[in-house]
């Protein structure tokens, strides 16, 4: 790093923001294959803290791409960059207070855990989304497997590019068996268990 660039101080800390807001922040890092239901769960939980008056932000695998990410592919390094990027703006996010929901493949066990390297202890909720494969190729929401069979899409995780499923995740849910209301209830009463929400 550049000896010129010095860290700066803020007069208002996260404990400030964390009172102000009344709740913890943390990170839920919704994991899984393309189709197993991570943006769906992140986006029925937002709304449902957000209806409690939790501050939160949602950040979603191809929004991302659109802006912050646009200039990556999906090659092992470009995905190791991805999440190196998403995982450093969630820790800005934790210091502003915000519970932070990321629904994103990150098939990498060592990218995940450098991104709960970069918070707190109990600040990073690992969600495991163990929809099963074939599940998620049925369902095939965007038509991307489809493509991937067909070898007009390469490095596609699950078809030609590996998945490391959590070694010890905080959570675990299977949209293939469970209702996406079960699903979010499980996930509010995790963070009600751990005093993140009240």
């Amino acid at each position: 790093m550049d000896q010129n660039i010095v860290w700066h101080n803020y007069a208002v800390e996260k404990s400030n923001r964390t009172e102000q807001k009344g709740h913890k922040p943390c990170v839920l890092w919704f994991t899984g294959f393309s189709g197993s239901g991570k943006s769906t769960v992140a986006n029925a939980l937002e709304r449902a803290l957000f209806s409690q008056g939790v501050h939160t932000y949602l950040l979603d695998g191809d929004n991302v791409r659109h802006g912050l990410c646009k200039d990556l592919g999906f090659s092992d390094e470009d995905r190791v960059e991805n999440i190196r990027r998403v995982g450093e703006l969630s820790k800005l996010m934790v210091d502003a207070g915000l519970i932070v929901l990321t629904a994103f493949i990150s098939p990498f066990q060592a990218e995940r855990d450098m991104v709960r390297n970069l918070v707190e202890d109990g600040e990073f909720i690992e969600v495991f989304l163990n929809t099963p494969l074939d599940i998620c190729e049925q369902r095939d929401p965007k038509g991307l497997y489809k493509k991937a069979r067909a070898g007009e899409i390469k490095h596609f995780t699950g078809i030609d590019s590996a998945y490391e499923p959590p070694i010890n995740p905080e959570i675990c849910l299977n949209t293939s068996e469970q209702s996406l209301d079960d699903s979010v209830q499980q996930l509010l009463q995790y963070l009600k268990s751990k005093n993140i929400i009240g």
